[in-house]
């Protein structure tokens, strides 16, 4: 029988390890809309190019991202475990992955331009893309080499580095971005292609200071062993794909559906266009909360189930899911209060507010589910069991969100409401599923081994 550690400090244990991960979170997202404004400001054009090539970017190396994130169960079982040398093995394993899955996204890469023709964009903004996205390939191995890295510290419930790589990238890609775009520093004017390498350079910068900070602090202390052929071989490999595949295929199935409903928001019209934009981007904010409980609960729930505990580990994904969806019911308030106020923060256009402000208390609702959702995809990464928020993901988003969604957006007078309705139903299949699926399986002691 299980010892049962008092509620509150469990919270305190899921806080500590959550709040760094979302300042992470918020620093990445500071980057992008830093971006955004610097290139904006350059050319609407290029802020055109760059609108085409982010999905694409992102569309896949998120992919391989995804796949990395294999490494979440294998690593927190073995910390809980005290087996150092397990989560050794497997961060090496990872860092030999990240350098091969680098391979296939730097072609895709490379056909950016007649990719994006292919998908129906303007041959110009094509291959301006193009030089967006080709001064990027450097940073692909830095780029999954960090994840593998992060995921080795963090689920050894190292955190608070992931804070100070997020400063640090922050800094370098202002100062690159704002030099390399417009000139400045002695540097050339390259504009889209100065926003590129600014990327490419953030993502060195991030992975060298995460790398130096590892080795200044002995953060692989006790969890280490020499390199050895056994991070090339097929099992070491395998054993991060069998869980990464998964969980690659649940946050791109969703990434893809929000990408895709954009799409349908274009059909309906530019100004819809812009007001589903304007609420999907505080949507986004406000997700980065629970996707910080999320991560923080597949650290929480690994570690303990490593360590014989799988009582305490469904008790602490309870309370994770918990406070996934009680923020997002604060963030759920503030868009049904503040619904004719948050659109101006964007924009001063009378009809994208108006056109915005209709579909807020909408994306309250879908703010919820969200909230539980992510947090309960959480749980099943920590539990090595990725596989029912994939299922969950496809039938959610893709059987009900989008045709849902489309038809009432497209095909009746709801126009944007009904993406939003089609949105927000999907959200919740998915977040039922998923709760439904952990009543039943969460607190059993026979969980997938890793």
């Amino acid at each position: 029988m299980e010892a049962r550690e008092p509620v509150s400090r469990e919270i305190s244990r899921l806080t500590r390890l959550a709040v760094p991960i979302v300042v992470a979170n918020l620093g990445m997202m500071a980057m992008g809309a830093v971006d955004q404004v610097l290139i904006g400001h350059y050319g609407t054009t290029e802020l055109a190019a760059v609108g085409i090539a982010n999905p694409w970017v992102f569309g896949t190396i998120m992919f391989a991202n995804g796949i990395m994130l294999g490494l979440d169960p294998i690593i927190a079982r073995a910390h809980g475990e005290r087996n150092g040398a397990r989560s050794a093995r497997a961060f090496q394993a990872g860092v030999v992955l990240s350098l091969a899955l680098s391979i296939p996204v730097a072609v895709l890469w490379l056909c950016t331009e007649p990719a994006l023709v292919l998908l129906g964009q303007e041959p110009k903004l094509a291959a301006l893309a193009a030089t967006f996205v080709h001064a990027q390939i450097p940073s692909i191995p830095f780029f999954l080499g960090t994840t593998a890295l992060s995921r080795y510290l963090q689920n050894r419930e190292h955190v608070r580095q992931t804070v100070v790589v997020t400063i640090v990238a922050n800094l370098v890609n202002a100062l690159a971005a704002w030099a390399l775009i417009y000139g400045h520093f002695g540097a050339p004017s390259l504009g889209v292609f100065g926003a590129g390498l600014a990327t490419n350079l953030t993502r060195i910068a991030g992975a060298l200071t995460l790398v130096a900070w590892t080795r200044a602090f002995r953060l692989h202390e006790g969890a280490w062993v020499a390199w050895s052929r056994s991070a090339f071989s097929w099992p070491a490999q395998w054993e991060i794909l069998r869980f990464g595949i998964p969980i690659a295929f649940q946050t791109c199935t969703e990434m893809w559906a929000f990408g895709f409903s954009s799409f349908i928001a274009g059909r309906v019209g530019e100004v819809q266009l812009a007001a589903h934009q304007i609420v999907m981007l505080f949507a986004s904010v406000t997700f980065m909360i629970p996707l910080g409980i999320s991560q923080a609960v597949t650290i929480r729930s690994g570690n303990l189930l490593g360590a014989g505990r799988p009582e305490a580990a469904g008790r602490a994904g309870w309370l994770g899911i918990a406070g996934g969806a009680a923020f997002m019911a604060l963030a759920a308030a503030t868009f049904v209060l503040g619904r004719s106020w948050l659109p101006r923060l964007s924009t001063d256009d009378g009809a994208v507010i108006a056109a915005a402000a209709a579909i807020f208390p909408i994306a309250g609702a879908f703010e919820i589910f969200d909230g539980t959702q992510v947090a309960a995809c959480g749980v099943l990464r920590g539990m090595g069991r990725p596989l029912p928020a994939t299922i969950m993901n496809l039938i959610g988003y893709w059987l009900i969100a989008l045709p849902i969604g489309g038809y009432l957006a497209l095909r009746t007078s709801w126009g944007l409401r009904g993406l939003w309705v089609g949105l927000c139903a999907g959200l919740v299949v998915v977040a039922v599923g998923l709760v439904l699926w952990l009543r039943k399986h969460a607190p059993r002691a026979e969980i997938a081994r890793v």
